[in-house]
């Protein structure tokens, strides 16, 4: 089994300090992402119907980078949520970067659009 990379991209209205607050606050990480997270330094443990999934914050440029990279994952993969605003629209543009195995791309793009419709009710679009 190969592991991929896929890269996705959101819209939102809500704004760049927003989202970021979503990406990075127990309190607005839960009503999205995942049922509980213990924050403890750079480590979040994020706990999913019981199970939980380590990950280390590796880089955080407010309002512009999230990036972490689990425990459990190959060398070189990571989860990254980047932010930035259109130009043209004013709308910020959420850009997502995971990684799964390759016969489980559309399973898993379907798992970020689901999240993301959540994130976008919760951040009010």
């Amino acid at each position: 089994m190969e592991r991929v990379s896929i890269e996705m991209e959101f819209l939102f209205r809500a704004s760049p300090a927003i989202l970021y607050k979503f990406l990075t606050t127990p309190d607005c990480i839960i009503r999205w992402f995942c049922d509980e997270v213990d924050i403890d330094g750079e480590t979040y443990s994020f706990i999913w119907e019981g199970a939980e999934e380590v990950a280390e914050l590796i880089d955080d440029i407010e309002e512009e980078r999230v990036r972490f990279e689990w425990d459990e994952a190959d060398e070189g993969e990571y989860l990254e949520f980047r932010m930035r605003k259109s130009e043209v629209t004013g709308e910020t543009i959420l850009e997502i970067t995971d990684y799964c195995d390759d016969d489980e791309v559309d399973d898993q793009k379907k798992l970020w659009e689901a999240q993301m419709k959540i994130l976008r009710r919760e951040t009010g679009g």
